[in-house]
C-alpha cells in the first residue's frame, strides 16, 4: 500500500477558493489516515459552552450509502465512498441571542472538514435534502439525537461549477443597518 501523504500544506485563504460542491467522485476509499485528519479537523472545532455535541455516523458500505441515497432522494449521493452522518447529541442549550447551539456548532465542524478535505486533495458535498426518519431508520440513530446533514466525502472527479457571489457590499454594513 503507498503511503498516504498527510503534510499537506495550504493556505487557509487557497482552501476557501478551492472548496467547491462535488456531485462525482472516483470509485475508491478514503484513506483511513485521510478520514482520521478530517474528524481530527471537526474535534478541533469551537462550540457553544465547549459542549462539543456534534457526533458523526461514517457510512463507508455500498449497500447502506444506496438506501441512504434513496432517503436523501438524490441518486449521486451514494456514489461517494463516504458519507458523514452529521448529527448532535444535545441537551438543547439554548444561547442568549435565542438559537439553539446545536445546529451552528454542528455547521462549524462541518466546515472545519470540508476545509481540511481540500488540503487532503478530497472533495465534499454538503446535503440538507433528506428525510430524518429514514436515516435513523437505516442507521439506528436514537431518537433524542438530531440529525443536521449529510456530507459527502471523496475524490472528486468533477470540476467546480462558477459561483456566483455577492460583492462585499451587498451583504456587509458597518456600524448600523
Amino acid at each position: 500500500m503507498a503511503a498516504v501523504q498527510l503534510g499537506v500544506h495550504m493556505d487557509i485563504f487557497e482552501a476557501i477558493e478551492k472548496r467547491y460542491s462535488a456531485r462525482r467522485f472516483e470509485d475508491r476509499q478514503v484513506e483511513p489516515e485521510k478520514l482520521g485528519r478530517l474528524l481530527e479537523a471537526a474535534r478541533l472545532a469551537p462550540s457553544a459552552k465547549n459542549l462539543q455535541e456534534w457526533r458523526f455516523v461514517v457510512v463507508q458500505d455500498e449497500e447502506t450509502r444506496a438506501r441512504l441515497a434513496e432517503a436523501a432522494f438524490q441518486r449521486f449521493v451514494g456514489n461517494a465512498p463516504t458519507i458523514l452522518v452529521c448529527c448532535a447529541d444535545s441537551d438543547g442549550y439554548v444561547m442568549r441571542c435565542g438559537l439553539p447551539s446545536y445546529p451552528i456548532d454542528v455547521a462549524i465542524a462541518i466546515d472545519h472538514i470540508t476545509l481540511a478535505a481540500v488540503a487532503l486533495d478530497l472533495g465534499t458535498c454538503w446535503i440538507g435534502k433528506f428525510d430524518p426518519d429514514k436515516i435513523r431508520d437505516i442507521l439506528g440513530i436514537p431518537e433524542r439525537v438530531h440529525i443536521v446533514e449529510l456530507l459527502l466525502v471523496g475524490y472528486a472527479t468533477d470540476s467546480p461549477r462558477p459561483k456566483n457571489r455577492l460583492a462585499v457590499e451587498e451583504f456587509v454594513r458597518y456600524e448600523h443597518w
